[in-house]
């Protein structure tokens, strides 16, 4: 990471302000969130509700969830979004060709989807669906590559801070509002007139220029290992595409060196631990605390995303102004204390203040870390390899809490909810001493992003 230039140091905090998001970048980053966000329900949570009236079995709907695991994976094929360009739209550069094919790919998806329908061709809709989830988790890398070659580090949390405005009304529009138009129309004019929605984003990148970064970085290859590779009789396009997955994590740890890159994936790994930890146990302690689902639909879906919204637009001030040291340590207490006010709600059930202050501390908490989190992993990641190594990272970043996640039910049937919420809000302690033990490279470093 970059030290602060000095021009920026002499800045004045407003003036840095309205460079960061006055900038283009800042407003396409918001419709590309908008299209990252769009079809995340579409092959989820909302098509559960298609598939349920369309008369499938439960067990089939939850077989076919496992599509959605693709964006999960989305890091395996990374490593060829940086190595390669676009077929058909390649001329474009290496970022915008690939997500103009990707956007596309969402919208043939979307359309095949309303065509088919599930109660035609299961398997035909099948497929669209996979290319569907496919488009979409290649979007989601591309977005993320694009918005960290477009802008300098120290502007990172203001497109952090528009892309996830964009991206909550996306599932908005994906959730709430298919719900809405299925109910006045139906499934299949629904999904047409989402995939129309995916033009706004299309339009967007087609608009906007290809980043300086990714233009100079055009193809990263390391030589010499391929040149080894193939001299061991490997055929030289395999070894080509066997090091386009291996040279973005062989980057990392020569730039960082072997002892700083595994700290900092083990902070990274765990610095979302106790938000996500809670996160499959919510809905029953909603539940289970006396509130209807309108209750929980009111206060956790509507409410929570403007709550949401507010703490990630102060995460992207935060991270603009401050050292991205200050806004990773007021963001993790800021985390583990929000676990703390969930006791507010096991200590007055029913109680409807105690629910909103829970849902206002909670989700303000966690839109101010994730925008803290993104930029500082922005700031990790090499912009030869940005697409592959924030891929690696984010995954990571999720990866240990849904672990922890899926025996918490074990925890809190033992010990109670109680319980469970402090030991949520400490389990933040490893992170501040892995934190302690960084905090020294940072400010060596001028880690200010």
């Amino acid at each position: 990471m970059s030290a602060r230039p000095e021009s920026l140091a002499r800045e004045s905090g407003f003036s840095r302000l309205r460079r960061a998001f006055a900038q283009p970048a800042a407003l396409t980053l918001c419709f590309l969130g908008f299209g990252a966000g769009l079809p995340f329900l579409l092959v989820g949570v909302t098509l559960g509700y298609w598939f349920r009236e369309a008369g499938l079995s439960l067990g089939s709907i939850g077989l076919v969830s496992y599509i959605s695991l693709l964006y999960v994976l989305k890091f395996f094929w990374a490593p060829l979004l940086d190595r390669y360009r676009a077929p058909l739209f390649g001329r474009l550069g290496r970022r915008r060709g690939w997500l103009v094919l990707s956007q596309l790919g969402v919208v043939l998806g979307l359309v095949g989807m309303a065509m088919v329908g599930p109660t035609g061709q299961l398997p035909l809709f099948l497929t669209f669906l996979a290319l569907t989830t496919f488009a979409g988790a290649t979007q989601d890398s591309v977005v993320d590559a694009y918005r960290i070659d477009v802008a300098a580090q120290e502007d990172q949390a203001a497109l952090v801070t528009t892309y996830s405005f964009g991206y909550r009304f996306g599932l908005i529009a994906g959730g709430a509002g298919a719900l809405y138009a299925a109910q006045w129309l139906d499934w299949q004019r629904t999904y047409l007139i989402e995939a129309s929605l995916m033009l706004l984003p299309l339009l967007a990148i087609v608009l906007s220029r290809e980043p300086a970064a990714a233009v100079a970085t055009e193809q990263p290859i390391d030589q010499p290992l391929v040149d080894q590779l193939a001299r061991g009789g490997m055929p030289r396009g395999l070894a080509g595409v066997l090091v386009a997955y291996l040279a973005p994590i062989i980057a990392f740890f020569r730039s960082n060196g072997s002892a700083l890159a595994l700290t900092l994936l083990l902070f990274v790994g765990l610095y979302k631990l106790p938000d996500q930890m809670i996160g499959v146990m919510a809905g029953p302690f909603y539940l289970d605390s006396g509130f209807t689902k309108a209750q929980i639909a009111t206060v956790s879906k509507l409410y929570g995303v403007w709550l949401g919204l507010a703490g990630a637009t102060l995460g992207g001030v935060a991270a603009t102004l401050w050292p991205i040291r200050r806004g990773l340590l007021v963001a993790a207490f800021g985390v583990a204390l929000s676990n703390f006010a969930f006791l507010l709600m096991w200590l007055f059930p029913q109680q409807l203040w105690a629910f909103v202050a829970a849902i206002s501390a909670d989700n303000f908490c966690q839109g101010f870390a994730g925008t803290v989190l993104v930029a500082f992993m922005s700031g990790l990641a090499d912009r030869r390899f940005s697409a592959t190594q924030y891929a690696l990272l984010s995954s990571l970043a999720n990866l240990p809490g849904k672990l922890i996640g899926g025996v918490s039910g074990f925890f809190v049937e033992s010990f109670g909810y109680a319980a469970f919420f402090a030991f949520s809000a400490l389990s933040i302690i490893p992170t501040l001493w892995i934190f302690a033990r960084l905090r020294h490279w940072m400010e060596r470093d001028r880690v200010d992003g």
